[in-house]
């Protein structure tokens, strides 16, 4: 497994996104997804992170925008048959080293309460369960983490 930083508008992982968004978008209505656009993923604040496997087809993916106060961890996806073998773990990890290097001291996330393998990852890595930061909403179908560096 091969993880790298990556633009993310190839189309390989415009697909994957692609995946990731019917994905939420079949457990939580448009209002409770808060997914960045591919504009926002383009911006340079943002770290994005492409995992590609032995072929170097692209599997997963994700990212972490950069903030004076906190990363905040974002699309992260996994294709189903690349499961199960650590590589969203290796991807964050990756991806929180990046954000260090660049000074960040503090990790934030939100992600959903129907995505129980997300939260059990997060937890597993550090994460623990807060209330909404930024501008984000009090929301029931929200789960907000974060994690100090």
């Amino acid at each position: 497994m091969d993880i790298k930083l990556e633009t993310p508008n190839q189309p390989e992982v415009v697909a994957l996104i692609d995946l990731l968004d019917a994905y939420q978008l079949s457990l939580y209505p448009p209002e409770s997804v808060y997914a960045l656009d591919m504009n926002s993923l383009l911006q340079p604040n943002v770290l994005f992170a492409v995992a590609r496997n032995i072929d170097g087809a692209a599997v997963g993916c994700g990212a972490i925008v950069v903030t004076p106060e906190y990363g905040e961890v974002k699309r992260m996806f996994v294709q189903p048959s690349a499961r199960g073998q650590g590589v969203a773990q290796r991807l964050l990890g990756m991806l929180e080293t990046e954000a260090l290097a660049r000074g960040c001291r503090q990790f934030m996330l939100e992600t959903g309460p129907s995505q129980p393998e997300a939260i059990g990852l997060y937890e597993r890595l550090g994460y623990r369960v807060r209330g909404p930061y930024g501008d984000y909403r009090d929301d029931p179908l929200s789960v907000f983490m974060e994690k100090a560096a």
